[in-house]
């Protein structure tokens, strides 16, 4: 018989090196569900009371915002991710594609 444990995320972001790679990986998953669940696991990796304090968020803005099905605003992304040692920016999705030269047409 094979002997399984139970995973626990917060077993893994004890460090904030651990918490903002966690983080990327949610933003890289372009899953806004994903996104607000990592700031949540985030959150009560440092302690719900404390990671309000950094944030200027409630206690209970933190639990209903950042959880599956929570709906945080920028606002709220924009300070988890400032009391994270990080800031939101834009940055394109690709390459745009380039449009073929016209080639000039003289009149006759």
């Amino acid at each position: 018989m094979i002997k399984t444990t139970k995973f626990d995320v917060l077993d893994h972001l004890k460090t904030p090196a651990e918490q903002i790679a966690y983080l990327e990986a949610a933003f890289e998953s372009d899953d806004p569900g994903f996104i607000a669940v990592a700031i949540g696991d985030i959150a009560r990796a440092r302690g719900v009371v404390r990671f309000a304090k950094a944030t200027g968020l409630s206690r209970a803005a933190i639990y209903k915002g950042f959880r599956l099905g929570g709906n945080p605003t920028i606002g709220s992304v924009n300070k988890a991710t400032r009391a994270l040692g990080m800031k939101l920016l834009l940055a394109p999705v690709g390459r745009p594609e380039k449009k073929p030269a016209r080639k000039a047409v003289r009149a006759a």
